[in-house]
């Protein structure tokens, strides 16, 4: 017998799901269906996608368990007030103290070192301070080499031993399709452009840096993305920080997601423009937004503003969740503003053939007025675009201060990018980019899926190769760490201030170089070590992010 459920659908699906004898008390707007399993995703995909989506979009972030949340503020409760008890024993000289401090005739002065960031870093962070920065000593690939290190004075100095670990698994990277390598195409057709080109150019593209390798990587970028024109810059961050002034100014809005990128934040504040902050992923927050601005446009004087842009990235590298992108261009165009795009993460990473999240939607790049990325994860290499109208381009040619002042890309690195990229494309003459797109997006998977049976919590999108795990407790920040390096596994741990203080957590980086053969014997470990560390808090109580209770409140970080 066919599985029914009674769901409360909106009347505007009603005709197509509902017989008219259906209505209650002649209400159509809350008609009572009968109705199977399957067409129950279906309303739901409908009712929450507003028909915009070409593909499921499964996205979910489970609760925290209250224990966790409770225990977890307790331990930062317990850990804040030891380090006040420290902090009064190092000012009487019992503990030795090897933090910095004003000299005695600054006493006087305003404090530098006492502000609570300060406070965190000698008393919180320095207990784990060996979970990070760790030394490699090979090419970032699927397996790694690293120096082995000790401290004698709990994380205030380290010393090597000498010693290195080989072929860690590396979990870590941003190699997602596995072109950080130091043999094959790439590599050869690095050295040939080294040998005849130099390791630098020394020169900003607008005095004597410009190559013609330059002028061919930005005629690729363009014809990849599917855009009129693109121009590359020697650093991704600075793609963004140094741009988004050259866009936006004194009398313009920038609408950012709460959870953007450093480098994000940086330019939209560098730029002066009025800054507000709608919810990560939250298409009702941004939506607000743009409606107030609209109607009361700037402060003070009510005049409408000169522009307004909205912030996005396309995976957002700490939750690993992927853009509402159909519905932000539909916001976009209703309410006449401008769309960037930050595709550092998800350019190579996502779509059938790698060109990203516009390509994952099924859109079209013209709806995107700015596509940025960088080449630093996908591609191996270093270095930020941006792609759109020839008219944008020319003018960033001209006005911003990245490609003014900076030195123009390395040669060896351009033609790394250039390799990797005709690779995607398959004008190399073999398949292997698009294989190694689907090798990602088949890993990804897997790896999400066995982790989710193991009983962690899993943030983001089915389909993001970055797949948080979440640690919340402190202690077992720098245990998980820990524990998976002894068994030959590397792993990058992340807490406050990258993450809110109390949702610490474990970050995996998928990658096109990993066998199916690694990832079992990384998950074995995982699940060994969750077990030790009692990491398994999924109660499989999901909520979806659209149904997560939405604040109305807003930040507002510049004033006009």
């Amino acid at each position: 017998m066919t599985d029914l459920k009674y769901r409360l659908a909106p009347a505007s699906e009603m005709s197509r799901y509902c017989f008219p004898n259906n209505a209650v008390s002649g209400d159509a707007s809350r008609c009572v269906c009968l109705i199977d399993s399957s067409t129950v995703e279906e309303i739901n995909h409908i009712v929450h996608n507003g028909g915009l989506y070409k593909r499921p979009f499964n996205e979910a972030f489970e609760e925290t368990p209250m224990l966790v949340a409770v225990l977890t503020y307790v331990g930062y409760g317990v850990l804040t007030l030891f380090g006040y008890l420290r902090d009064f024993m190092r000012q009487w000289k019992i503990e030795k103290c090897q933090n910095a401090t004003e000299r005695e005739e600054q006493k006087d002065f305003v404090p530098l070192y006492q502000d609570f960031e300060n406070f965190y870093n000698r008393n919180l962070y320095m207990r784990i301070r060996d979970s990070w920065n760790r030394p490699i000593c090979s090419v970032p690939g699927a397996k790694v080499d690293m120096m082995e290190r000790v401290s004698h004075d709990y994380n205030w100095t380290f010393t090597y031993t000498g010693r290195v670990i080989k072929d860690i698994i590396n979990m870590g990277s941003y190699n997602y399709l596995g072109f950080a390598q130091k043999t094959g195409a790439c590599q050869e057709a690095a050295a040939k452009v080294l040998s005849q080109y130099g390791a630098g150019v020394c020169s900003t593209r607008q005095e004597m840096g410009n190559l013609d390798k330059h002028e061919e990587l930005e005629k690729l970028v363009a014809r990849f993305l599917g855009v009129e024109s693109a121009m590359a810059y020697g650093m991704g961050f600075a793609t963004n920080s140094m741009n988004i002034p050259a866009l936006v100014g004194k009398g313009c809005l920038i609408l950012s997601d709460e959870l953007n990128h450093a480098s994000l934040v940086l330019g939209a504040r560098l730029s002066g423009a009025t800054i507000r902050i709608f919810k990560h992923n939250n298409m009702q927050s941004l939506e607000k937004l743009l409606k107030d601005a609209i109607v009361h446009g700037q402060p003070r004087t009510r005049r409408p503003w000169k522009k307004i842009l909205i912030l996005v990235e396309g995976i957002y590298s700490m939750e690993g969740s992927i853009v509402r992108l159909p519905e932000v261009i539909a916001l976009k165009k209703k309410y006449k503003s401008y769309l960037y795009l930050d595709e550092a993460h998800s350019i190579g990473a996502l779509g059938p053939s790698g060109r990203g999240v516009v390509e994952y939607f099924g859109l079209n790049p013209e709806d995107v007025d700015v596509m940025m990325g960088t080449f630093t994860k996908s591609f191996g290499a270093a270095g930020g675009y941006i792609g759109g109208k020839k008219e944008l381009i020319d003018y960033l040619r001209t006005y911003s201060h990245s490609a003014a002042y900076a030195t123009s890309m390395s040669p060896p690195v351009v033609e790394q990018i250039i390799t990797s990229v005709k690779c995607i494309m398959g004008e190399d003459g073999t398949n292997i980019g698009r294989a190694r797109v689907q090798q990602l997006a088949e890993n990804t998977r897997y790896f999400r899926r066995r982790l989710k049976e193991m009983g962690f919590i899993i943030y983001g999108n089915e389909d993001s190769p970055v797949v948080p795990l979440m640690l919340y407790m402190p202690a077992k920040i720098g245990a998980f760490g820990r524990e998976m390096l002894k068994r030959n596994i590397g792993v990058v741990v992340v807490g406050f201030p990258a993450t809110p203080i109390i949702e610490s957590r474990a970050r995996f980086c998928l990658s096109a170089a990993h066998t199916k053969e690694m990832l079992d014997t990384a998950l074995k470990e995982i699940n060994e070590v969750g077990d030790l560390l009692q990491l398994k808090y999924s109660r499989r109580r999901l909520v979806p992010l659209l149904d997560r209770p939405f604040d109305e409140t807003t930040y507002e970080e510049t004033e006009d």
